[in-house]
């Protein structure tokens, strides 16, 4: 029996969008596991320093041995270290926004660590981040506009507050409120682009970091 074109072509669509959608679903549980990683080193670097006595040479020591051991990961430098040194120190007394952070991209939480020094506003901007699947540079602009000192007077309606500029660049990088920044991309982008992306990332992940990570420097 021959095919039918039609009926063919949105069997074609449905698969599609299944591949889709569990590609997402991938990338997700990378995204948690990739900030619960720099969470636990930035804990473990610290956790050393207060019973050692280390200084700050060990994190451009570790940034250069793991950089060495695991060269097609990014995020090993010592910078990205000192942040994660600085995200679980600015979280760990925090019970209730250290599981939020997972809800968000690594990129996004370092804007937001750096540029708001307030528990309150921190909170406040990684739930609108996540509701409203906001890219890195619509969040720069909600925070230098001040957009919580607005939202605490009742003054900002999030539903219309993008500038049109910022609106398809939210539309193309997120379909279900979340934030792939890790892949590199542009703001706009391609369906293939990010398919291509994604799976690349998911794949240099699991095999770059052994799916934890077993670095045992606790014995340095």
């Amino acid at each position: 029996m021959e095919l039918n074109k039609t009926k063919y072509s949105g069997f074609l669509v449905d698969i599609k969008q299944r591949i889709r959608d569990a590609q997402y679903l991938a990338l997700k549980a990378v995204n948690k596991e990739q900030i619960q990683l720099n969470w636990d080193l930035g804990k473990m670097i610290v956790e050393k320093q207060e019973q050692l006595g280390w200084g700050k040479s060990v994190v451009e020591q570790l940034s250069k041995d793991l950089q060495d051991e695991f060269p097609e990961m990014d995020g090993l430098s010592k910078d990205n270290l000192w942040r994660m040194r600085k995200f679980y120190l600015n979280y760990r007394n925090l019970e209730k926004l250290a599981p939020l952070v997972q809800e968000i991209g690594w990129s996004h939480n370092i804007i937001i660590m750096e540029k708001c020094k307030d528990a309150l506003e921190r909170e406040f901007y990684i739930r609108m981040t996540k509701k409203f699947g906001w890219t890195k540079d619509v969040l720069i602009h909600q925070i230098e506009g001040n957009s919580y000192a607005l939202y605490l007077t009742n003054q900002t309606n999030f539903e219309n507050a993008l500038p049109e500029k910022y609106k398809n660049q939210a539309i193309l990088a997120i379909k279900d409120e979340y934030q792939f920044d890790f892949l590199d991309l542009k703001d706009k982008h391609s369906e293939k682009e990010l398919e291509t992306a994604l799976i690349s990332k998911i794949r240099n992940f699991l095999i770059g970091n052994g799916w934890r990570l077993q670095f045992y420097w606790q014995s340095i």
